[in-house]
């Protein structure tokens, strides 16, 4: 076994591997860019190194400032994680060169399953079934977009090369095909360097499912059994459990059977998983690609087999056999995985960035997290910052515990999907195993929207917090230097305080506290009156209110207050009466004004000034956490100003164009 491991990968993989890593004694070696500098995998590493700017093409990306670490620091091997270079047969084959052992399989079968165009004629000839479609070398839109037509609306689009949704787009009628082939192009591009597409024909209604594959240098090969992935947005996996749930044991077979021959078929040497979609109702799974590398989801199998993939990845890549037989391996209980993004899933999943202001894990469950309170969440990479994984006897019992963790776990500052994904676990849908990969279009057909309960509580506390310290803004953090359970009493804001306060984009409502003896407060607002009393330790509050007892997690920054209240984030602006009448927070951009929905970089402007464009025409093109975004115009006119250029890093909200409306 080798002593040096770098990790050419960050957050929380690479804290993860990092943790087997030190467990059998290795030294762990991290990379990071300008803006990872102080993130929680540079700190958990013996030593890092530098690697270059924050894009990941300047830095993670960069296989010569990788190899470079390597030798600078002696590393013996290297562990890609996923993502980045993970699938990418030079990094394997530079390591084989340079004398560096290489985590993952050969260069050889990298190549082989990497463009998906590629392993499905290899899967074709070992005799899995693919999906109907196109994968020829003619790669022109014209081709893709006649093959598309041929094969039947609808149709998916989907990047050769890559994974993780990136590159990918259903087409559901014919005009929308050619800007899906361009869009998926352009993403393909840009994360995967490899603009090559295919075409298949749309499963409406499929399961996806996934075997685990592990094949050592000795040409063994087994399985370490399945898991189901049907949960997803925009292509991208939100759940993933193990083993599937409802799968009749004779498909069971066939899929198991598929996945460890394709793996034999290439002499596959490390961990994999083969990738399958199963129409609901039918009985024979399609191929759709193999993943040569550590998968996000690993830990719901380690759960349930009770083995360490990590290790097992190491020990493969140090020449011994494979740990155990396939009669040795074994499944006990249930394990359900959940990926924390930093997302608004009711603006469609918009990713959202900034720093994280306040930070807790729930117990009783894993987390896998690259992150922590002052953690900055950029526009450069992934929005997934963490994984909540939790395991049962059963699959009841680890949905339960669960979603118990996901409504606990606090993670305060950009928006995050983990109240969704807990309403997610507590569907029927979900809760009896029917799920699709069209879940979440039938679990909440007119679009998720957080619950509504106790929005006039999080108003009332947030004006009694902000209260409590005065009306002038806090600087960051100052609750949590605060020790000792004290009672919360108003500091000096006399028998009666006014506030307008309110969510962050929404109106503002009038509260007005009233502090009276014995440490309660009377908060009046236009739904009538309630009473409060709160005693706090640092961000932990007590909160007494009309007869129930509520533990509230808060962190206030300026005139923001966070709040997790009974499983719900809420973020409360707070002003006084008097900052209220002073000014207002500033007027939105009217009809055709086109501002940014989110931090990112202009890839393309599609107008000048001068251009007559159409209500619906797209105007900008914005890239965002490696994914694109076409915004179009929202009204008919004229082209007036145009506020960005391609390259330009923007800010949410940020005034990008402005059309003159055509007269009514």
């Amino acid at each position: 076994m080798f002593q040096s491991v770098l990790i050419a990968n960050r957050g929380e993989i690479a804290v993860r591997i990092m943790r087997t890593c030190r467990r059998l004694g290795l030294r762990t070696i991290a990379v990071y860019s300008d803006a990872d500098r102080n993130a929680c995998h540079v700190r958990a590493a013996d030593e890092a190194v530098h690697i270059g700017p924050s894009a990941a093409r300047d830095s993670y990306l960069n296989l010569a400032a990788i190899m470079a670490a390597a030798r600078r620091t002696g590393a013996e091997a290297i562990h890609p994680g996923y993502g980045f270079l993970s699938e990418k047969p030079e990094l394997a084959a530079a390591c084989a060169a340079a004398g560096i052992a290489f985590i993952g399989p050969s260069a050889e079968a990298i190549a082989a399953m990497g463009p998906k165009i590629g392993s499905k004629r290899i899967a074709a000839e070992a005799g899995v079934p693919c999906v109907p479609g196109y994968m020829g070398d003619d790669q022109s839109d014209e081709r893709l977009a006649a093959e598309a037509l041929k094969i039947g609306l609808p149709v998916m689009v989907k990047a050769s090369a890559g994974g993780g949704g990136k590159g990918m787009r259903r087409v559901l009628a014919e005009a929308e095909l050619a800007g899906a082939i361009q869009l998926s192009r352009r993403e393909a591009e840009a994360a995967f360097g490899d603009p090559s597409l295919l075409i298949e024909k749309l499963v409406k209604r499929p399961r996806h499912l996934e075997v685990q594959v592990a094949g050592d240098r000795h040409r063994q090969v087994v399985h370490l059994f399945e898991r189901d992935c049907s949960i997803q947005r925009n292509n991208q996996k939100l759940v993933e459990e193990a083993p599937a749930p409802n799968l009749d044991p004779e498909i069971r077979a066939k899929l198991l059977a598929h996945g460890v021959a394709l793996a034999r078929a290439i002499g596959y040497d490390n961990l994999g998983t083969v990738e399958f979609i199963l129409e609901d109702g039918q009985d024979e799974p399609w191929f759709l690609e193999m993943n040569t590398r550590l998968q996000v989801e690993h830990p719901v199998t380690e759960l349930i087999t009770g083995l360490d993939l990590v290790e097992w990845q190491l020990r493969i890549a140090a020449g011994e056999p494979l740990p155990l037989a396939q009669e040795k391996i074994t499944v006990s209980g249930h394990a359900i995985e959940a990926r924390v993004t930093t997302e608004r899933v009711d603006q469609g999943f918009r990713p959202d960035v900034g720093p994280i202001l306040a930070y807790r894990e729930p117990p009783g469950v894993r987390v896998d997290s690259g992150v922590a309170a002052g953690s900055e969440v950029t526009q450069f990479y992934d929005s997934m910052v963490a994984k909540v994984i939790a395991a049962g006897c059963d699959r009841d019992a680890a949905r339960i515990r669960l979603s118990t963790a996901l409504r606990q776990y606090a993670v305060m500052g950009p928006a995050t999907t983990l109240e969704f994904v807990a309403d997610c676990l507590d569907h029927s849908i979900f809760a009896e195993g029917r799920a699709t990969t069209r879940f979440i279009d039938e679990a909440f057909p007119d679009g998720w929207h957080p619950a509504g309960g106790n929005v006039r509580l999080a108003r009332a506390i947030a004006a009694l917090l902000v209260a409590d310290e005065g009306v002038t803004p806090a600087v960051a953090d100052a609750w949590s230097r605060l020790s000792g359970f004290r009672l919360l009493t108003p500091a000096g804001i006399g028998a009666e305080a006014h506030f307008r306060v309110g969510a962050p984009g929404d109106e503002m409502a009038d509260v007005s506290l009233v502090h009276g003896p014995g440490g309660r407060t009377t908060v009046r607002d236009t739904d009538g009156e309630m009473t409060l009393a709160i005693r706090r330790e640092g961000a932990d509050l007590e909160v007494e209110a009309e007869g129930e007892v509520f533990h509230v997690l808060a962190h206030r920054r300026g005139a923001r207050v966070h709040l997790l209240l009974r499983g719900r984030a809420h973020q409360v602006e707070v002003q006084s009466a008097a900052e209220a009448a002073s000014g207002s927070a500033g007027a939105g951009g009217g009809s055709g004004a086109l501002r940014s929905p989110m931090p990112g970089v202009v890839s393309e402007v599609k107008v000048v000034v001068g251009d007559k464009v159409a209500a619906g025409s797209e105007l900008v093109v914005l890239e965002s956490m490696k994914l694109f975004m076409s915004l179009a115009a929202d009204v008919a006119g004229t082209v007036t100003e145009v506020g960005c250029r391609a390259g330009e890093t923007v800010q949410n909200g940020q005034l990008l164009l402005v059309i003159e409306p055509e007269p009514t």
